[in-house]
């Protein structure tokens, strides 16, 4: 499945998009906005193994975020389980190249629209560190709603940090935010 957004395409990664995709992530500044499942130094080999992992999936959550044709980040959802079923947690990152161009919040919105539509989700969310607001802003431009912030609920390279929750409803359907 494809997405075309106007600045940006989502689709399934595929082996050519290793070492650009590596390329972007191997940045310390992206890394300290991400879980610690996310490595680094993120080699070439971490990218292909992403991708053959993600492939590998029964359902599509992952779509690489390409721009120009090139693998520039990826948005994520992280389906819930047992009681929260039918809910997602989302998670993004996009290369220092292209941030501050709108890019991210039209990724976030595709997909949290896809996690309704397609995957019958009635609730998205997602936790961002408080440290970052340029991700809390994608989320409030999409139309997330801060639900709180997680005190103390994080460690990142060694510091203990917050989050802040948000979240986006089906009922709603983003409101009438326009992306």
């Amino acid at each position: 499945m494809e997405i075309q957004c106007p600045a940006c395409l989502l689709r399934p990664l595929v082996p050519a998009d290793a070492g650009a995709l590596a390329s972007h992530a191997n940045d310390r500044d992206v890394w300290l906005n991400l879980r610690d499942r996310f490595p680094h130094p993120y080699s070439v080999r971490d990218a292909e193994e992403y991708i053959t992992a993600v492939a590998a999936r029964p359902l599509q959550t992952s779509f690489g975020v390409v721009v120009d044709g090139e693998a520039a980040g990826s948005v994520g959802l992280i389906p819930g389980q047992d009681i929260e079923r039918g809910t997602a947690e989302i998670g993004y990152w996009l290369g220092r190249a292209f941030w501050g161009r709108g890019i991210a919040t039209e990724a976030v919105h595709a997909a949290t629209l896809y996690a309704f539509d397609q995957l019958r989700m009635h609730r998205v969310f997602a936790v961002p560190f408080r440290r970052n607001p340029a991700s809390a802003r994608v989320l409030e431009k999409v139309g997330y709603v801060r639900e709180g912030v997680m005190r103390r609920s994080a460690i990142k390279n060694g510091e203990l940090i917050d989050q802040i929750i948000y979240a986006a409803y089906d009922d709603d359907r983003l409101g009438t935010r326009a992306v």
